[in-house]
């Protein structure tokens, strides 16, 4: 893996425009920086990167497996009680699932570790479907990287395959936080993509969504809701009003309700405990396990909470002191400790490999580059290209 400088597009002003970004003079398009680009052969992303990634999805389904008949695994979890029959509902009746992010380090000479699965509600989708396949068209056509460039992206083709095949009929609801920027952002190309594939949408703000009599969940024209894509946290889901009525509800939730297990920090552990001293993964215990102890006094690892969004909350120690750390909302949350990790540190920063997931199967690369350990909300998308 190289970090390549490269001239960025003239027109960048206009790109924004186009794909209605902001752009910030001297600075570009806000999340996205394509003043330099990640470089790798095929054998790393085909063998290091991908090949790695599909296997830790199927342990994943595995984890999900067990923990559906294992109450005391969903109690670990912080998974409400009223909730346990729900889950297990949904996976034990097949219930498809469609987009899901993994997160890595990869520091080359050694296999690539996973750090989390954001499996539930994952952003930076439209920067790496889109922008970063438009940057590599354009540069290879204006000359400014080699014509023989690739990517591993097949991401927005394979999200309107996957809807495709759910052969939806009726009128499917997109629902998120309208004032969370970043989610509204994801679910509108969320929703263009079910467009492109002939099923018809309407957006309603979560905070709009209510129950008629019958405790069915209706949006603001007292429609009733049967089918809602959502870029909004399962966590988030089971403490809102009409919570309760969820599990009877009769709603076809993309993401379903078993992917709950996946977007939790605790899934690490539950990972390790299954799949203990497998090369992609990092040694993690809820912090309330007896082995965690002795793993602290170590004096190297990371702590999470078990739900937590874009990287609040984590503190990273190494030898026994504390390297990076942030704040957040999530604090009072139970933790997980994982073994530390470092990301590679190059010129622009530290950057974090993401494999995109669509329907269980890794479709494409996205790296976001920060200027520290730990990525947050001032990371960048960076492009990436396979060259031999």
């Amino acid at each position: 893996m190289q970090r390549v400088l490269v001239k960025e597009r003239p027109n960048l002003g206009q790109i924004a425009e186009e794909h209605e970004l902001e752009f910030v003079s001297g600075e570009g398009i806000t999340g996205w920086d394509e003043s330099a680009y990640y470089s790798f052969n095929l054998q790393q992303i085909e063998q290091d990167i991908e090949a790695p990634a599909q296997e830790l999805e199927e342990m994943c389904l595995q984890v999900v497996d067990r923990a559906v008949k294992t109450e005391s695994v969903l109690d670990r979890l912080g998974i409400p009680e009223t909730f346990w029959d729900y889950l297990a509902s949904s996976w034990n009746d097949g219930e498809k699932n469609l987009l899901g992010r993994m997160d890595f380090s990869y520091n080359q000479g050694e296999p690539i570790k996973l750090l989390e699965y954001n499996a539930d509600t994952p952003t930076t989708l439209y920067e790496s479907a889109i922008l970063q396949w438009e940057w590599l068209e354009q540069t290879k056509e204006q000359g400014l990287i080699d014509q023989n460039c690739d990517q591993l992206n097949e991401i927005h083709d394979s999200i309107i395959s996957a809807f495709s095949k759910l052969e939806i009929s009726t009128l499917t609801h997109f629902a998120c936080n309208k004032d969370i920027e970043d989610d509204k952002g994801t679910l509108d190309y969320i929703e263009e993509c079910a467009q492109e594939a002939g099923i018809e949408t309407k957006f309603v703000a979560m905070s709009d969504i209510g129950l008629d009599d019958q405790g069915l969940l209706t949006d603001l024209s007292d429609q009733i809701i049967t089918r809602l894509v959502k870029m909004y946290p399962w966590e988030w889901i089971m403490d809102e009003q009409f919570g309760t009525n969820v599990p009877s509800c009769g709603v076809t939730f993309f993401e379903p309700p078993w992917k709950a297990i996946l977007a939790n920090k605790g899934l690490m552990a539950l990972m390790w405990g299954m799949f203990e001293g497998h090369p992609n993964l990092l040694p993690t215990f809820f912090e309330d396990d007896s082995e965690c102890e002795k793993f602290i006094d170590g004096g190297n690892y990371v702590r999470k909470p078990l739900l937590s969004r874009q990287g609040a909350n984590i503190k990273i120690v190494q030898g026994s002191k504390i390297i990076s750390q942030t704040d957040g909302p999530y604090g009072e949350q139970p933790n997980v400790i994982q073994g530390l990790e470092r990301l590679p540190k190059f010129e622009g920063g530290y950057p974090l490999i993401g494999c995109w997931l669509v329907a269980s199967r890794v479709q494409g690369l996205c790296i976001r580059e920060g200027d520290s350990l730990i990525t947050g909300t001032s990371a960048k998308v960076i492009p990436h290209v396979i060259l031999d």
